[in-house]
């Protein structure tokens, strides 16, 4: 072992530092209230933001500052459906002349289950 280390001095155990003639940064107190009536203080930093919400350490739900800060409502966009999506690419127009084709070459047998055309094929060989 080597001279250089400390005996008894644990792996990460305690500083040897003072703390004499050291400034600590300024701190507060910041208040929180779940809907379960549960308060508690977060400290922060004086210069921090203080955020509107924060996790209750109780039961995990969401707490609301007691100074009356509000969260910042984000404006959603509406969720995008099949049939939006269609019309950015396609005119209602074009889709109603598309519904037709495929409507005459499913009813020709052309197209779609085999098991809907073999009543078509029988009925068409004995005519």
């Amino acid at each position: 072992m080597a001279e250089r280390t400390l005996r008894g001095a644990r792996l990460g155990g305690q500083s040897f530092e003072d703390e004499r003639g050291i400034e600590f940064a300024a701190r507060q107190q910041v208040g929180f209230r779940c809907k379960a009536d549960h308060e508690f203080e977060v400290t922060m930093s004086v210069e921090a933001d203080i955020p509107a919400v924060w996790e209750c350490p109780r039961c995990g739900a969401e707490a609301l500052n007691v100074s009356g800060i509000l969260p910042e409502v984000k404006a959603e966009k509406p969720a995008r459906t099949h049939w939006d999506m269609l019309l950015e690419r396609r005119s209602e127009k074009e889709l109603e002349e598309i519904l037709k084709e495929r409507l005459e070459l499913l009813r020709g047998g052309e197209i779609g289950p085999a098991h809907l055309h073999r009543a078509n094929k029988k009925k068409k060989a004995t005519a």
